[in-house]
């Protein structure tokens, strides 16, 4: 009888014949400087930018109150850490909250324009026509309408994400891949599994193309709405130390901004990657 035992774990593998070993630890190799461009190249992007700004202060280019060198501002966020970051959690709250409502109800209005023609035609230029308005001309009707605090913040954010979340889903929607359209016909799958199972997975990578672009535009949104109607926030901020001639805390509070921004942005790209790893596995070069 042939003695069957199990293969000992701690012995390694032979490498499979035609293997080359510095192969591997080229591509080995490879994979980590990739790893270290992704966190150096913005990191060096970072110092390019704050070194042009040092610049332009130094040599006063712009008015030092409109544009202060970086040393002030990192000092004015110093000096105030604790209510600076009071008002980034309001303002982060705000963007939060307003992006999901906009991506709930830009998804299912995306999705009625994608079912039927009669309610895209019915509806799509009053769509366009709302998006066209400025939105910063609404802020004073909707303090007006809504009264002061989260309620016309939030719809402000909600007036800047929702279309192009619309327009990305109804796009999605719309242009299910033939052959994959195709296949569908031929199971003779109900409307339900073919949304389900083909078109709405299909549609995701253009779904989330508009997501990426309504992220920033929540952030626009928050600090518009703080201008009109915040009790707090960084745009509150903004615009009570601006009035006041302190231009170094206004713009710790504009880099505080823009850093929600991109920590944001980055959860959303984090998101899209475990959500569609297929999208990366297909469109990358390498």
């Amino acid at each position: 009888m042939t003695d069957v035992r199990s293969a000992d774990p701690a012995v390694a593998a032979p490498p499979p014949p035609g293997a080359d070993p510095e192969a591997g630890r080229a591509g080995r190799g490879a994979g980590l400087r990739a790893g270290a461009g992704v966190a150096l190249l913005p990191a060096a992007g970072l110092l390019i930018a704050l070194a042009v700004w040092w610049l332009v202060a130094r040599l006063e280019l712009v008015h030092p109150f409109a544009l202060p060198p970086p040393s002030d501002v990192l000092i004015a966020f110093v000096d105030k850490p604790a209510q600076m970051l009071e008002h980034t959690w309001a303002t982060l709250k705000e963007i939060v909250f307003g992006f999901a409502l906009s991506v709930a109800a830009g998804i299912l209005i995306g999705l009625s324009l994608a079912t039927s023609r009669t309610v895209e035609r019915m509806f799509t230029p009053l769509l366009v026509a709302v998006n066209a308005v400025p939105k910063i001309t609404l802020g004073p009707l909707l303090v007006v309408a809504l009264g002061w605090g989260q309620k016309p913040i939030l719809t402000m954010v909600f007036l800047l994400c929702f279309f192009p979340i619309v327009l990305s889903t109804a796009t999605g929607l719309t242009t299910t891949p033939a052959d994959l359209a195709e296949l569908v016909r031929s199971w003779n799958a109900s409307r339900w599994q073919a949304f389900r199972k083909v078109r709405f997975p299909a549609a995701l990578p253009q779904i989330f193309v508009g997501l990426k672009v309504a992220m920033p535009l929540a952030a626009i949104g928050a600090v518009i709405g703080e201008f009109q109607a915040g009790e707090s926030g960084l745009g509150y901020i903004i615009l009570q130390y601006a009035g006041v001639g302190d231009a170094a805390t206004a713009w710790a509070a504009i880099m505080l901004v823009a850093l929600v921004s991109i920590l944001l942005y980055s959860a959303l790209l984090l998101i899209e990657r475990i959500a569609l790893p297929w999208v990366r596995e297909t469109t990358s070069s390498h």
